[in-house]
């Protein structure tokens, strides 16, 4: 039986947020410890547990059919990788940074410099399109500290939070991109494997959908149902259900995580009680 072949991240953070959607989607896998090859018990699937920056080459070579990796891998890699889809987690953004103490007014004050990067190519682009030149060290580690030995005068990194580049007395100038964990598709997909990718993907996206919204239930006086309907930013339109006291009913809706808390507050307003707010395991539209 064909199985659908999928690499992921060895360890770290993009690894276990990975594990956990398939996990959502209602995959069990069985993997032992350090396991670099595991077999799905529920879903014909296989998965391939590889360094983060082999992984692209696996995708173009059709080792394996898909991949969770950072959008920021397929652009350093430079290689026509298809993103499937966009996952919503690991996000982080490219960025350069310089130390302190450095007199930033704007990139032009970056010619010539010295940039220490795990991210050559996509530093070296982002440079030319800015018309400038710049002497690339390339370090795969902790890029941080380059600027604090004197091996360059800025660095070209991946950046979450910013407390990294506080820690190392380093300021955040200018964000070459913005990146987040996809569903990439190898080049070379077998049509055999392409129906069980479509069955993964259909399964991500339920399980997206579900993370992005709330189902909220509250009780609300029939002569407050029409106004409370009017802010429900539901799916087409509230389940509005008769309550056993004369008078009342319950409203039933999803709401956008995004906008919340301003509607849940809004709703209370118009005379919405007893709310009740639930998570969605998976939305199917």
């Amino acid at each position: 039986m064909k199985k659908l072949k999928i690499a992921l991240q060895k360890s770290g953070r993009l690894h276990d947020e990975s594990l956990r959607l398939l996990k959502d989607c209602g995959i069990s896998i069985d993997n032992g410890r350090d396991q670099l090859k595991a077999t799905a018990k529920n879903f014909p699937m296989e998965i391939y547990y590889l360094r983060n920056g082999d992984i692209p080459k696996y995708l173009m070579d059709g080792v394996v059919d898909c991949a969770i990796i950072g959008e920021n891998l397929i652009v350093e890699k430079g290689i026509d990788i298809i993103v499937k889809e966009k996952l919503g987690f690991s996000k982080c953004r490219v960025s350069i940074a310089v130390p302190r103490s450095f007199e930033y007014s704007d990139i032009q004050d970056l010619q010539n410099k010295r940039i220490a990067t795990s991210y050559p190519e996509t530093t070296r682009k982002f440079m030319e399109s800015q018309g400038l030149e710049a002497e690339l060290h390339i370090i795969n580690g902790s890029v941080e500290i380059a600027p604090n030995i004197g091996l360059s005068d800025a660095i070209c990194d991946i950046v979450s939070s910013g407390s990294t580049l506080f820690k190392n007395n380093l300021q955040e100038v200018a964000v070459i991109m913005e990146s987040e964990a996809v569903l990439a598709v190898s080049p070379k997909l077998e049509s055999s494997a392409d129906k069980l990718l479509q069955q993964l993907a259909f399964r991500i996206q339920s399980v997206l959908k579900g993370r992005s919204y709330r189902y909220v239930l509250l009780n609300a006086p029939n002569n407050k149902i029409e106004a409370i309907v009017e802010i429900l930013p539901g799916m087409k339109s509230p389940t509005i259900l008769p309550l056993a006291e004369a008078g009342w009913s319950s409203v039933h809706s999803v709401v956008n995580r995004d906008v919340f808390w301003e509607v849940i507050e809004e709703l209370k307003q118009h005379g919405a009680e007893g709310i009740l707010v639930c998570p969605i395991e998976k939305m199917v539209l």
